[in-house]
């Protein structure tokens, strides 16, 4: 039990720093989802984090985020009650090639939320498939652990350490640069690309994965249709003044997702093409995790996570 009211059921989730049980709210007799601390530390950052997450979870309300519904402290750990998402993540589908309406359709409302969130001045800085649900009803962007305020001058992590999972992080952020909303975005069509292929683009160690897009843009599927061309490069620019905003990725998948037809016509076997223009057309399928480590990035490096 936790706070005399939460009746802990099986794990359903694991993250760095919390475990996510299917829980019982015995006040109110519904179920939740209760992420858990695995420790308490006094002024530790991981603590720090935990109720960043949950002050700005609370500030939130859109029908694509997760839900916060309380938070609480035992003499154990701390803990943040969520609503219930039954389904999975879309890290289930890894290895799938999902229908492109379908996908069209989740990253319209992805980018909706996301949307919502950069207007709160709020950057997520962890979108990758483990933290987006699915379910029967609506898709929706989890776990704020790690995101940061930008109107909010302290940090929660040391100065040149880059926080975040490393097959998903945009250019600037393995750079070790200023980030924006922007880094999101490129997160985000990366994912997209993902479930669009059944393929994750940058694979190997996290200090390769990260480095890899230093070199190699994002290898854009050439059996897709213009639009969804068009949109995937405009995310996955690798300069991010480049990049498009939140609202107008949810203009360009939503006209996307309103459509018939997300392939284009292939005479053969589909090929991968990059939006660079000075790249080939047509790049080797493990080019990507390839690329020499620049040692002079390697120290921004220090805090990213292997797990998608």
């Amino acid at each position: 039990m936790l706070g005399d009211r939460y009746a802990l059921g099986e794990v359903i989730g694991r993250g760095g720093m919390a475990d996510v049980y299917r829980a019982e709210d015995q006040l109110l007799g519904r179920e939740v989802a209760i992420k858990v601390m695995r420790h308490v530390a006094s002024n530790s950052n991981e603590d720090e984090r935990f109720m960043a997450e949950a002050r700005t979870l609370a500030g939130l309300d859109h029908p694509n985020l997760v839900t916060v519904l309380d938070v609480g402290t035992s003499e154990v750990s701390r803990y943040l009650v969520l609503e219930l998402v039954e389904g999975s993540s879309l890290s289930r589908y890894r290895g799938q090639a999902m229908d492109p309406m379908r996908v069209a359709a989740m990253g319209r409302d992805l980018a909706d939320a996301l949307s919502y969130v950069h207007r709160q001045g709020i950057v997520h800085r962890d979108i990758k498939p483990g933290n987006i649900l699915l379910d029967d009803d609506r898709v929706r962007l989890a776990d704020f652990g790690i995101a940061r305020s930008l109107s909010d001058g302290s940090q929660h992590t040391a100065t040149g350490v880059t926080i975040g999972t490393a097959g998903y992080l945009a250019p600037e952020q393995v750079r070790g640069d200023e980030i924006s909303p922007l880094v999101d975005i490129y997160a985000l069509g990366l994912v997209l690309i993902e479930a669009l292929t059944g393929e994750r683009m940058y694979e190997g160690t996290p200090m390769v994965a990260a480095l890899a897009r230093l070199d190699n843009p994002p290898r854009i599927p050439a059996m897709l249709s213009d639009g969804w061309k068009e949109v995937l490069s405009s995310m996955t620019a690798f300069e991010p003044e480049d990049r498009a905003t939140a609202f107008e990725v949810t203009q360009l998948l939503g006209a996307l997702a309103s459509r018939e037809v997300g392939l284009a016509p292939t005479g053969g076997e589909p090929s991968l093409v990059t939006h660079a223009e000075s790249a080939p057309a047509v790049i080797p399928e493990r080019e990507a995790s390839a690329s020499t480590p620049h040692p002079g990035h390697a120290p921004a490096l220090a805090g990213i996570q292997a797990d998608g």
